[in-house]
Order: C-alpha cells, then structure tokens, then sequence
C-alpha cells in the first residue's frame, strides 16, 4: 500500500502529493500480529459437556454460506423460516415469537427488561446457577426480588411455588426447566396455571432441556419461554430462542417505562422480526450467517420430529446412567423422574480432584466433559449429551476415557 501511495505522489505532483499524504497523517505504532501471520488451528474435540455441543454436516454447511443483505426479501422468509421453527420447538401458536441476536443469557434479559418493571414483585426459583443469574438481573432492572432457594439437585413442588405466590404476590415466577449446573428436570404441568390463579406470569429457561426432554408452551400455560442455539439444537452459540403469551405481551405494551435496553426492546424486535401487521423498521443488523444455521438445526428437529428426540435423549441418558453405575459411581440427583436427560451430573468420586479427571479425558481421548458450575462447583461432573451426540456409541467413548481416567489421576485415599 505504501508504495501505490509513493507512485501516486509522484505522478499527481506537490500539491496532490500533499493530499494523499494526509491519508496517512500518523504512523502506524502497533504492528500486524505475528499469530495472524499462521494459519487457523481448531482441534477436532467430541464435546460432551454441559454445552456448546458438536455441529451438524448440515448446520456447519449452512456456516459457509454467502452473506446476503439483513434487509433482504430472502432473509426476512428466512426469519420467518426460524419463526415457524420455534413455534414448533416450543409447541406454541404465539404471534410474539423471535430470535434473539444474542446468546440464551440475552433471552433472559430480554425477558426480564421487558417484562419487569422497577418495584416489581419478582419470584425465582434458585435451584441453581440460573435462578441465581435471574435475581441478579432482577435486583438490576430495580424489582423487588424473593428467592426461594435450594440446594444443587432440588426441585419445586406446586405446593412449594404456592407458598411463594402467597407471600411475595409476584407479577413473575421464574424457573429453570433444565438446570444444567445441577443436572435437574423441573416438572412443569399445573406450574402455569397456578400463577395465573395468582395473577403471575410464568417464565421458563429451557437452554438445556429443549428438544431433550417434554416441554409444551401453550398447554402447560407458560407465558415467557426462551432457549439457546447450541445445546440439543447443536447450532453455534450467539443466537437464542424466545417467545411470549398475549398475558406477558399485554404487560409489556402495557409498561408505563420504557425497557431499560433499547437492543433487547421487545416491541422493536417484534416489528423487525414480522411478528406485527406492519412494515419492517431497521432495529440492528442481525447475525445473519448464525441465522442460516439456526434455521437449519430448527429444520433439522422438525424432520426428526419432537417425539422422536425426547426419546434419543431419554434413551441415550439411561444407558449413560446405567454405565456410569457399572463404574461405581453415583448419579448425582437421586430421583430418577426429576433427572435432566441432556445433561447428566455425576457425584465427584471420593479422593479425586474433578480438574485432574476433566484435563485427563480431554488430554488423551480429545472429549470434553465438565465440573460442577457455581452451586454444583467442585460436587459434581457433568456430561452432556446432546442432539446428533446423544448416541450410545458416545457414551461408550466417554466411560472408557472415565475408566482410564479414574485409574490414572492421583486419588487421596485419607
């Protein structure tokens, strides 16, 4: 480039000269980096922790493809395209269904920014790590938040979330469908209609149970529903999946302030993902590549058809608790209805340091598994399996690296 600039210098004169030299009116301090230089290394790993998992031949083809404009005719079919697929997902005919450009932490907020208002009476079920998360956005937006807390592997009866309603006389109940920190299946039938008893909305995370395990929007009567791209879907991390009864949509066009985030306004998402009968404003530019793969692991699931994956799941997730015992080891919620089929948390074997088993199966067997993740930190494994690697072939890969593990890393017998 510097030397097209001195060519042009010469050849247009002092004065043009003088014109192009102010392109460059500093010099440049920080030099291309060395690690650029070198071509991109990713390691071809089975992922099965918690979440991001494996891709799909069809999703990563989906990657590939050429960008096209966010305003396009064709990307807004795509956007319905996604629409009609988490309707699907979530057994919905809500008209207030989207995409978020933003990975299931940013479902969350969009749900609570809209939805909560300063002083409002909010109720999560803190069971976990992500009832945790959600009263501290709460605490945030200014509501006034009661947690009703548990300890890694507990659940909530109705007679429990009454109690709460009661009390604390909530516009909004949160719960964890799939806590992923702690291994737990929420149970869902009669949670929403009970709210609605109270007056209380009922929002519900399904980043890890969605497509794993029963989860119907409209007739168990949950009225804020959101999930993630990258765990059964097995599509990238970055976008997520969220949508709203008439009860919830009604309070949000209702507010009398506006959300706190302009990027996560429900009534602008609404607008720009075609969920009104009017024209299309520009609200931000969405991640368009992210959205053909979301798009193909929403079609993927359709073809699968829901039954057909709770099933894998189910399956896969009770030969894994069945080995796992044959190994010795104890399955960490003890109650096999309440136990979350995509992600199986394993109590840590006496002696052992769960990092030296973690970095051993990674190390030798190229797989990832995890530990315990805040509550559930330093209690537990955790080993996912999810979508296309819900297979026992995987499972096999796993106990085998779990076997050598086991008899390999230090143990502390005192």
């Amino acid at each position: 480039m510097f030397r097209v600039l001195a060519v042009a210098s010469v050849a247009l004169g002092p004065q043009s000269a003088g014109r192009v030299r102010t392109m460059a009116s500093h010099q440049l301090l920080v030099p291309p980096p060395e690690a650029l230089r070198k071509p991109l290394s990713v390691p071809n790993r089975l992922l099965l922790g918690p979440g991001p998992s494996n891709l799909t031949p069809r999703v990563m083809a989906a990657g590939g493809l050429q960008m096209i404009g966010h305003t396009h005719k064709e990307m807004f079919q795509i956007m319905d395209d996604i629409k009609q697929g988490i309707q699907y997902v979530f057994q919905t005919k809500n008209p207030l269904t989207l995409a978020i450009s933003g990975s299931g932490h940013s479902a969350l907020e969009a749900a609570l920014f809209n939805v909560l208002e300063p002083g409002d009476s909010f109720l999560v079920g803190a069971n976990g790590i992500w009832g945790l998360r959600a009263a501290d956005i709460g605490e945030r937006i200014g509501a006034c938040v009661y947690t009703m807390v548990k300890g890694p592997g507990g659940h909530y009866t109705l007679q429990e979330v009454e109690e709460g309603l009661v009390q604390h006389k909530p516009a909004l109940l949160f719960l964890t469908h799939g806590e992923s920190s702690s291994g737990v299946l929420q149970p869902l039938n009669g949670y929403g209609e009970l709210c609605h008893r109270y007056k209380c909305l009922l929002l519900v995370d399904s980043v890890a149970s969605l497509g794993g395990a029963p989860i119907y929007m409209d007739q168990q009567g949950i009225d804020i529903l959101y999930s993630g791209s990258q765990k059964v879907l097995n599509a990238p991390p970055g976008t997520s999946l969220i949508s709203f009864s008439d009860k919830a949509r009604n309070k949000i066009y209702a507010r009398k302030t506006r959300p706190c985030s302009f990027y996560l306004d429900v009534k602008c998402l609404a607008n720009l993902w075609g969920c009104e009968d009017k024209p299309r404003i520009y609200h931000h530019t969405t991640p368009i590549i992210s959205l053909y793969s979301l798009r193909e692991s929403l079609a993927t699931m359709a073809e699968q058809g829901l039954e057909s994956s709770w099933r894998q799941h189910r399956e896969a997730a009770a030969y894994l608790h069945g080995r796992l015992q044959a190994l010795g080891l104890q399955l960490f919620v003890k109650d096999p209805a309440v136990r979350l089929p995509t992600i199986t948390t394993v109590a840590m074997p006496a002696g052992y340091n769960w990092k030296d088993i973690v970095s051993y199966v990674m190390d030798h067997f190229d797989i990832e598994i995890a530990g315990g993740l805040g509550p559930s930190a330093g209690k537990v494994l955790r080993i996912g399996l999810l979508g296309c690697n819900a297979t026992w072939e995987n499972v096999d890969r796993v106990i085998e690296a779990l076997k050598e593990a086991l008899q390999r890393c230090p143990r502390n017998k005192l």
